[in-house]
This record gives structure tokens, C-alpha cells and sequence, in this order.
């Protein structure tokens, strides 16, 4: 069976994400909750606030599943509901039907220091 992810919603005034790290790759089996992907969220055009308010999400896989095709790459833009990747329940499912469904995912807000400055001498 084939399954899809689209970029999924987490509030109102997301209209798109940024790609951050990919854990997974093409042909993989992704176990039940395996961590899949990381995106940000700028809300900085929509709410204004006196620091970026940039939002980081992890995306973890809910279905045992073959990822058979990544459709981003780190650093992509990607906007609302596009499709992100495309899974199957057998490593061999062919292609060029149509989804059965969503791949069912959870979704964790996540700190991401990488960004932070630290100063000099740390």
C-alpha cells in the first residue's frame, strides 16, 4: 500500500516550513516512531514580535514503512500541504498508484540551539 506525508499544519499562520535535517533515506524501513525529519516555522511576517518567532518541530513516523521517495532536501521551502515524501507497507510496492492514505506521523516542538550565539571564549 502506498502511503504520503504532506507538510503538516501546526498553527494557524503557517503558510510554509524550511527543511532542517533529514534522518531517513530512500529504500530505509522506518520503524513505528523512528524520527524522520526536522523543520522550522517563521512566523516573523505574520506575527510580529521583537525576536524571530521561529518555531522547530521534529516529524517521527507513526507506521512501519518503506520511504521509496524523498521529494526535499535540507534547506528546501517548502509550502502547506506539499508532499514531502512517499512510503510503502512492501519494499517492492510499485509507484504509480495513488496513495491509499497519509502515513500517520507525531509531531514534537523542539529546542534548536544551533542558531544561538554563545560569545567569546566559549
Amino acid at each position: 500500500m502506498l502511503i504520503s506525508l504532506t507538510l503538516p499544519r501546526t498553527n494557524e499562520y503557517m503558510t510554509e516550513a524550511v527543511i532542517r535535517k533529514i534522518y531517513a533515506t530512500e529504500g530505509e524501513l522506518l520503524a513505528v516512531g523512528a524520527k524522520f525529519l526536522d523543520f522550522a516555522v517563521d512566523l516573523s511576517a505574520r506575527v510580529p514580535h521583537d525576536c524571530p518567532p521561529i518555531q522547530h518541530y521534529r516529524l517521527a513516523v507513526r507506521d512501519r514503512a518503506w520511504l521509496r521517495r524523498l521529494k526535499v532536501v535540507a534547506g528546501d521551502e517548502v509550502p502547506m500541504g506539499a508532499t514531502l515524501a512517499l512510503f510503502s507497507t512492501a519494499p517492492d510496492e510499485p509507484l504509480d498508484g495513488k496513495p491509499a492514505r497519509a502515513v500517520r506521523v507525531s509531531l514534537a516542538g523542539i529546542i534548536d540551539s544551533s542558531d544561538w550565539w554563545v560569545g567569546p571564549g566559549a
